[in-house]
């Protein structure tokens, strides 16, 4: 579809404009200096290393993505490329989700939020997609495994497209548990069914909820509460990571989870962090594209790890509706009893 676009546009010289670009973080960094969040502390990130990188990706996927650095180039049929600073940005993602996830665990935070670009949920062991060149949530995964103690690890990807690159990363490993909640086929990358639950020793490790066309609030937290919270009582992680994407809302026009509701899915894995890992709890930005949305639902998960008052998600609509019931009710209710 994205190359089909390309193709419309460009018989219209209009100008075609990669919706993955620096202003993503450029738009959330504008909207915390305008609206602090108290007790937000900023580090700088780091670039992931070719070892660290190498942990989930081949070395021949590798040795290609470096060949491009500096170059401009498509990398496959849908929607990825890479321009001259795209390699140094993707080797920073992967390495920035790296340190959230040491300051966490050597106790500098109780959670942390890798605000990165590109994201990596596509990204598989061996092929760039949807935006993405490494794996960052993975790469982070896989660090916390080898370098940090953690055993066990739990990712949750709530971003608006299945994350297929991390299910396929660790889809026989039993010591990485998936809870994916995605938009359902075909919507991209039209992976993600129900049925796709682990292979091998990972067998029941990956738990697919694909959702439909707008969907929002009252679903995810139903999936959160009555699938995510038992897998992870099962599971017993040592530490939760969150392919955190914020196309879900509305404004990215695939499904309908409001900020509330990415605030109440962020207290919900808080108490799943403090219940089973000490509050171990680390966020990687995925994907999001409208400026606003995407800003705003940032914000507003930094407030919720920060202790902010979470307010409880409404259906859309029903409080307007109910003050216009209020107004016009004389119009047309009587007091008068005959």
């Amino acid at each position: 579809m994205e190359r089909r676009i390309r193709q419309l546009l460009s018989s219209l010289n209009v100008p075609w404009k990669y919706p993955e670009h620096a202003g993503r973080l450029s738009a959330i960094r504008q909207l915390l200096e305008l609206e602090p969040v108290p007790g937000l502390r900023f580090e700088i990130g780091k670039a992931a290393t070719r070892e660290q990188l190498g942990r989930v990706h081949t070395s021949s996927y590798l040795s290609h993505i470096f060949d491009l650095r500096g170059k401009n180039a498509w990398l496959d049929v849908d929607t990825t490329a890479v321009s001259t600073g795209s390699i140094d940005a993707a080797e920073v993602a992967a390495g920035t989700a790296i340190a959230a996830v040491e300051a966490v665990i050597q106790g500098r935070s109780e959670s942390a939020f890798a605000l990165v670009r590109p994201p990596g949920h596509h990204a598989e062991p061996a092929r760039a997609r949807g935006f993405c060149l490494f794996n960052n949530v993975a790469v982070a995964a896989a660090h916390a495994q080898a370098e940090l103690g953690c055993r066990r690890v739990m990712i949750v990807d709530w971003d608006a497209h299945h994350g297929n690159g991390t299910q396929d990363i660790f889809y026989a490993d039993p010591d990485v548990l998936f809870f994916d909640i995605h938009r359902a086929s075909p919507f991209y990358p039209g992976t993600g069914q129900l049925e796709e639950i682990g292979v091998g020793l990972g067998e029941g490790t990956t738990v697919n909820v694909p959702m439909p066309a707008g969907a929002g609030d009252q679903a995810y937290l139903k999936a959160f509460n009555e699938i995510l919270v038992p897998a992870a009582d099962w599971f017993q992680p040592d530490l939760i990571l969150v392919s955190a994407g914020f196309d879900p809302h509305p404004f990215d026009l695939a499904l309908n989870v409001s900020f509330e509701g990415f605030a109440a899915m962020t207290g919900i894995l808080q108490e799943v962090a403090r219940r089973h890992c000490k509050g171990q709890l680390v966020f990687v930005l995925e994907g999001g594209y409208h400026l606003i949305s995407l800003s705003r639902g940032v914000r507003t998960v930094l407030e919720a790890l920060a202790g902010g008052t979470l307010q409880e998600p409404s259906i859309t609509g029903l409080a307007e509706v109910e003050a216009a019931a209020a107004f016009h009710r004389q119009a047309f209710v009587s007091d008068d009893p005959d």
